[in-house]
């Protein structure tokens, strides 16, 4: 929308989940056939094209889809299941073995469908006077890893190619690669920097790139709530070498049912392996009936994030430090998370959910982050507690409280009158 009004034509091939209803003044074009090439001639273009072959629906595509997907690849860029590298965190299947083969052959295909749309800008004589940002809007669509708030979700590929005419404005040498850390909000003050459009002041993010660069920044922050049939609250934030999770629903296990996730048959494999008691190591942490509350991960040292540092004496400053840092923002963002849905929307009615969260009275943050930790502490101790909180005047401080005792289970027996 800003570079629209600066005067760039702007399309948009085609997806747009937003999570919220956009306004009619951002796209000149969103549609299967938008195309750069409709603009005014001359005039400067903001294009965005997806390409959905690697999308996690494509990995477990019928085979025939499969064979259209990937109809360019040549014989040696054809994936064998046997020769793939099963990650630490999925059982060797062969069912996961050939999602795993699937989804690099749908990569390859995806690298033909891109050259296609550079080989247009050079047809164009476009080339030499466009940057080209290539990314994915969130990890691998295979179990366990989209969907979640782990490092394997949140670390995507992220490629800026710069023409020798704008090479000025890059952070370094053509095929060279910066460790500096960058979250999605980002993306939206430096496509503006790079235009030589200030900035609106009250975005969240930092240009990384161009005129209007601004300090590299040491936390990205991420989150996961509900997502079709599945309802989570999970925060985290990680640095250059350390990834913090916070699961306020520990009760729940990782691996919720989701019809959506359970067509791939390797997610049915994994459950029929857990069904029979046959999983150990950090496979079975998926299936297990809790998560732990806290996660600390040395993603350096362990990328797929399978030894958690939390219990860890030696790591104990940093999960403070993480920890701290993750509710501050959560302050600062005035975090709904904590507020059961139906609350959520009730007290939004009439008014925004923006709106509501910035009030107090409606979301009562520092109550609901007190109660919260009473009740995913899944400690009996605590009973006396959180049967107190059933009586507090706002209705979220109250399901907080319920919940705990939810997860409590049969310990929480004493409670069933006050309940």
């Amino acid at each position: 929308a800003y570079l629209r009004a600066a005067g760039y034509y702007t399309s948009n091939n085609e997806k747009t989940d937003y999570n919220f209803r956009a306004s009619t003044d951002v796209w000149n074009e969103s549609s299967k056939v938008a195309h750069w090439r409709k603009r005014t001639p001359g005039q400067p273009f903001f294009s965005v094209f997806n390409f959905m072959v690697t999308h996690q629906s494509q990995i477990f595509a019928s085979d025939a889809v499969s064979r259209k997907n990937t109809a360019r690849l040549t014989p040696d860029q054809r994936r064998d299941p046997a020769k793939v590298s099963v990650p630490p965190i999925h059982p060797d299947t062969p069912e996961f073995r050939h999602e795993w083969a699937r989804h690099y052959e749908n990569v390859t295909a995806m690298d033909y469908q891109v050259g296609d749309l550079l080989a247009d800008l050079a047809r164009d004589g476009l080339a030499d006077d466009t940057i080209v940002f290539f990314f994915s809007d969130h990890g691998t669509g295979m179990p366990a890893i989209k969907m979640w708030a782990g490092g394997p979700s949140l670390r995507v590929p992220l490629l800026v190619r710069f023409p020798k005419k704008w090479a000025h404005l890059a952070p370094g040498q053509p095929g060279s690669t910066t460790e500096r850390l960058v979250s999605f909000v980002d993306f939206a003050p430096t496509v503006l920097s790079l235009a030589g459009v200030r900035a609106p002041a009250h975005f969240q993010g930092t240009a990384f790139v161009g005129a209007a660069t601004g300090p590299a920044r040491t936390f990205i922050f991420a989150a996961k709530d509900r997502q079709s049939e599945m309802s989570e609250t999970i925060r985290a934030v990680r640095d250059g070498r350390f990834h913090y999770i916070r699961n306020f629903r520990p009760h729940l296990p990782y691996g919720q049912f989701m019809s959506y996730n359970w067509q791939h048959a390797s997610l049915q494999s994994w459950e029929r392996l857990h069904l029979a008691g046959q999983l150990t190591g950090p496979p079975a942490r998926f299936f297990a009936p809790h998560k732990p509350r806290e996660e600390l991960y040395d993603v350096r040292a362990d990328p797929w994030q399978v030894r958690n540092l939390a219990a860890d004496a030696a790591f104990a400053g940093d999960l403070v430090r993480l920890r701290s840092l993750l509710v501050n923002q959560m302050r600062a963002s005035h975090d709904l998370g904590l507020l059961p849905e139906h609350e959520l929307h009730r007290r939004a009615a009439g008014s925004t959910p923006y709106a509501m969260a910035t009030d107090p009275r409606l979301n009562p943050l520092d109550a609901l982050l007190r109660a919260a930790d009473l009740a995913n502490a899944m400690d009996a101790s605590n009973l006396p507690a959180l049967s107190a909180l059933l009586r507090e005047a706002d209705a979220a401080v109250r399901w907080w409280g319920a919940t705990g005792l939810f997860a409590l289970g049969t310990a929480a027996a004493p409670a069933k009158p006050a309940l």
